[in-house]
């Protein structure tokens, strides 16, 4: 686990193939995201390939961190790590649950304020990313 705090580019570059072969293999499949009166659908295929953008981005600055030798703060990478993937995995499994059908009650509503909350906090955890970058950069070798 140590060398997941010096190296987390590996992390993220390990699950960028990971997504695209999840985006490849969705098919057709899609879900949509009610706000009011507005529907966003969205394809599985363009929402994992826009994630593996995001994750390449990470990796190369976690790699050029790693190039130039520095140290990151270990608690903010593991948060940052935890934040990003378990907060993306955790959306995954939550569209899964996603009723087509309700039987009258607030069971996607509910469903979709968990995702927003959980949105929420991988951008906060976005933040902590460049954080962590200067203070590497910053506090030297």
């Amino acid at each position: 686990m140590n060398n997941l705090t010096k190296k987390p580019h590996l992390v993220y570059l390990t699950a960028i193939p990971i997504l695209i072969l999840m985006g490849v293999f969705s098919g057709d499949a899609s879900f949509d995201i009610n706000i009011k009166d507005t529907y966003l659908i969205v394809s599985y295929l363009y929402l994992t390939l826009g994630i593996a953008i995001l994750f390449g981005i990470i990796g190369i600055g976690y790699w050029m961190v790693h190039k130039a030798e520095r140290k990151l703060s270990k608690w903010l990478t593991w948060t940052h790590i935890i934040l990003t993937l378990g907060g993306t995995l955790a959306i995954g499994i939550l569209i899964q649950f996603n009723r087509t059908k309700s039987l009258g009650n607030d069971f996607n509503s509910n469903f979709t304020l968990a995702i927003y909350l959980i949105l929420f906090l991988i951008v906060i955890g976005q933040l902590i990313f460049p954080i962590n970058i200067i203070y590497g950069l910053a506090k030297g070798k």
